[in-house]
């Protein structure tokens, strides 16, 4: 099922999310519109202590089964304790990643296929967003700012073909879930993207 109010973004690394989530936050604020803002891994204590291990760059023996289990432990504490008492109690919860990241990382990129992904990850499908924007960068856009920033954590560390990888997991996420995820263009200048997300959220809420 999916919960009403609960609106994720997802894209790959360098795609823009923090900051447009940061201008979504600014819109709601200006409106008075009863909001959270969140992120996966973390939002809370234990997501928040999980996502530390997960990102460690000294965790370079982790297994990517490991490494899915340990997203899918955080992101069902986080709904339990977070995500699902907000949205029930009317506000919009905004979420940096949710189900789609672990399908394009773990799914295709860690090659441990989209199946087995959803498969730990079968408490979460219950409570899937009601609506989710995908930055569509492409990864040689991507790979280039990259570049251009420090490497602090461990899923900067992996090569360009991981992050290809990435990419293509996010359209195979699409085209499970078509109706749920909206593309917006990410390789436009950042004010145009900012702007289409914008009418995407106001159009769900009606506003």
């Amino acid at each position: 099922m999916k919960i009403k109010n609960f609106i994720t973004f997802e894209g790959g690394e360098c795609s823009g999310k923090t900051t447009i989530i940061n201008e979504i936050v600014k819109m709601f604020d200006e409106m008075k519109i009863s909001y959270i803002q969140t992120r996966e891994p973390g939002g809370i204590k234990i997501a928040e202590e999980i996502r530390d291990i997960i990102l460690d760059i000294n965790n370079t023996m982790m297994t990517p089964e490991c490494e899915a289990l340990l997203y899918a432990a955080a992101r069902m504490q986080h709904l339990k304790e977070k995500i699902i008492p907000n949205a029930n109690m009317g506000k919009i919860v905004l979420c940096d990643r949710y189900l789609d990241s672990s399908i394009a990382y773990q799914g295709v990129a860690r090659g441990l296929g989209i199946d087995k992904v959803l498969n730990v990850n079968s408490f979460a499908l219950d409570y899937l967003p009601d609506l989710t924007i995908f930055i569509d960068v492409l990864p040689e856009v991507a790979l280039k700012r990259l570049s251009l920033r420090d490497k602090t954590d461990r899923l900067d560390l992996e090569n360009n073909e991981f992050h290809n990888l990435v990419y293509k997991g996010y359209h195979e996420a699409i085209k499970l879930y078509p109706d749920r995820i909206k593309v917006v263009d990410g390789n436009q200048p950042l004010e145009d993207v900012i702007k289409d997300c914008k009418k995407i959220i106001l159009d769900y809420i009606g506003e």
